[in-house]
């Protein structure tokens, strides 16, 4: 697992994805003016398994939950508060995506699909991916009922009937799992250990029912 440190801004980055050409970042409630919005692309988010891919213009692209991209001078970013963020990197080819990834998106494979998607468009290797997952709801806080749980009982086999129940959900695991079937190694795979339901450095909407949210993003520099 690479180290994860915050900067000044507020803004927590992962040893693993860094790299002199990219940037990348997992905001907080202190991180409002991260990205510059002017080189950030991101999409209408509606919860579902739409992955877009990011030109060269910044602003709002379309509805999904994932870009890619492999266009120098912009962001692929995504709006969290208790959803999990995710950014991929391939380093030799230099593509990027980012992730949004709540239950539905989970259930959907949305990040194993983007990991596909940048194989389709840009020729990235999944061997050669870095993944990161970012803060979300931990699975101490993130209680759901059995007709979310039932979703995930192929993912979690080991869990048996509980999922037919009232129970709490690993999203971060969920994902990492996917993540490492679309056969990315899982020393390349890295987790943010925070729970945005028990910190208050973060936006939470089980938490607040408020209407923030973090930015989480990669980019290509120029």
């Amino acid at each position: 697992m690479s180290a994860v440190h915050k900067t000044s801004a507020g803004i927590y980055r992962i040893e693993a994805l860094e790299w002199p050409w990219l940037d990348h970042g997992f905001g907080t409630r202190a991180s409002n003016f991260w990205p510059p919005p002017s080189k950030l692309a991101m999409v209408k988010q509606v919860h579902s398994d739409r992955i877009l891919g990011a030109g060269a213009s910044a602003g709002y692209i379309g509805e999904g939950d994932a870009l890619v991209s492999n266009t120098a001078g912009i962001y692929v970013g995504v709006r969290t508060a208790d959803c999990q963020p995710i950014l991929i990197v391939d380093p030799d080819i230099r593509a990027v995506a980012a992730i949004h990834a709540g239950w539905r998106g989970t259930a959907a494979c949305l990040a194993a699909k983007a990991v596909d998607r940048l194989r389709r468009d840009f020729g990235a290797e999944p061997a050669r991916l870095v993944v990161a997952i970012g803060p979300g709801i931990g699975v101490c806080c993130y209680e759901v009922g059995p007709e979310v749980a039932i979703q995930f009982k192929e993912l979690f086999p080991e869990r048996g009937g509980e999922l037919e129940h009232k129970t709490h959900l690993d999203l971060k695991e969920a994902n990492r799992r996917q993540i490492a079937a679309a056969g990315v190694p899982d020393c390349n795979i890295h987790i943010v250990p925070l729970c945005t339901f028990c910190s208050d450095e973060f936006h939470s909407y089980r938490r607040d029912k408020d209407k923030g949210r973090m930015i989480s993003a990669i980019g290509i520099l120029e």
